[in-house]
């Protein structure tokens, strides 16, 4: 009997197999056919600084709503890309150009008048360093008011339309990109 159950089990598992190798065969080629959607990784596209800034200074930043990246260029031309969060909606969406105003680690964040209308359940403030803090571990601000380039606690985030304004990075990133960004770096928000 035992012997019996095996040999079925074996069967009906083969034959499954069997069953699903044409379709996993042919898989991706019916996704290209069907021009499938782009995920975020695959629409990362290397740009240039020279399309968007007259000179390179001391560093620039792009950050590229559409695609959900943003791009770094060093004062020497070195390139970093880091995918980001961007803001919910259109109307969050502020784009041109800007610069780095001031640097902070371990930001205190405070949500904006607009903010606390569309959830009056915020808290007043939450204080730099704790978990819950939307600012991660690190923060640039822009010198747009309540515009920032900052880190996240909440990595499902990153890749989306999910913030009220701000582009966001892994808390690794910002951390890394911090460290290189100079007060007076330009940034374009497009």
């Amino acid at each position: 009997m035992e012997q019996s159950m095996q040999t079925k089990r074996s069967f009906l598992i083969g034959g499954a197999a069997a069953l699903a190798t044409p379709t996993l065969l042919t898989a991706p080629s019916v996704l290209a056919a069907q021009d499938a959607p782009q995920r975020n990784a695959s629409s990362f596209v290397t740009q240039e600084w020279q399309d968007h800034f007259s000179a390179l200074g001391n560093g620039a930043i792009l950050a590229d709503i559409a695609s959900r990246a943003l791009h770094y260029w060093a004062a020497d031309g070195t390139y970093r890309l880091y995918p980001s969060s961007v803001p919910m909606s259109e109307e969050l969406t502020r784009r041109g150009y800007s610069q780095i105003v001031r640097k902070r680690v371990g930001p205190s964040w405070t949500p904006t008048a607009s903010m606390r209308e569309r959830d009056p359940d915020l808290p007043q403030s939450i204080e730099g360093g704790v978990p819950g803090n939307p600012l991660g571990t690190h923060a640039m601000y822009l010198d747009w008011p309540a515009y920032l380039i900052h880190g996240t606690h909440d990595t499902r985030k990153i890749g989306r339309q999910s913030s009220s304004g701000c582009i966001g990075l892994y808390n690794e990133h910002i951390a890394e990109l911090f460290s290189v960004v100079e007060v007076g770096t330009q940034v374009r928000l497009l």
